[in-house]
């Protein structure tokens, strides 16, 4: 999801709600305590140099339970680190801690903010000697039944 689409988002909904991948939800008395522009700069194991920049919101769970974030004032905070930090209409990623930080994506599935985990992969298979992994159609997959006499 891109700022803008969260943007659009906010001032439809009553409350801001987050559900983790595992369908669980971010405790209702979260803080957004970061909102930011990440600037990443590297090098893949082929040798290209890369770079990657994201919108990053960090959401904090304190100890005041009664802490609730409502649609505008966490469109006040976007709309504050968009003028004073000139961040563009980029990717949203997400960092949220359970047993570390982790970062994520984000999406909307009509009533909740998603985090979506991310995964790694390598960048420059040609050049690191991992071979690609041969497509397979369904139809080249042989069928067997359960039973092994067609019977099941």
């Amino acid at each position: 999801m891109i700022l803008s689409q969260l943007k659009a988002i906010l001032p439809s909904l009553n409350n801001v709600v987050f559900e983790l991948p595992d369908n669980s939800l971010v405790p209702e008395h979260f803080h957004v305590t970061e909102v930011g522009l990440v600037n990443r700069d590297f090098i893949d194991c082929g040798g290209t140099i890369r770079q990657e920049q994201v919108v990053n919101f960090q959401l904090w769970n304190a100890d005041n339970h009664e802490h609730r974030l409502k649609p505008q004032k966490l469109l006040n905070i976007i709309r504050l680190s968009e003028t004073k930090l000139g961040i563009p209409d980029l990717e949203i990623e997400v960092e949220y801690q359970s047993n570390t930080i982790g970062r994520y994506n984000l999406h909307f599935n009509g009533e909740h903010f998603v985090l979506q985990n991310k995964t790694t992969a390598c960048l420059a298979q040609d050049a690191c000697g991992i071979p690609a992994k041969p497509k397979t159609s369904l139809t080249d997959l042989k069928t067997t039944s359960c039973c092994g006499n067609g019977t099941c």
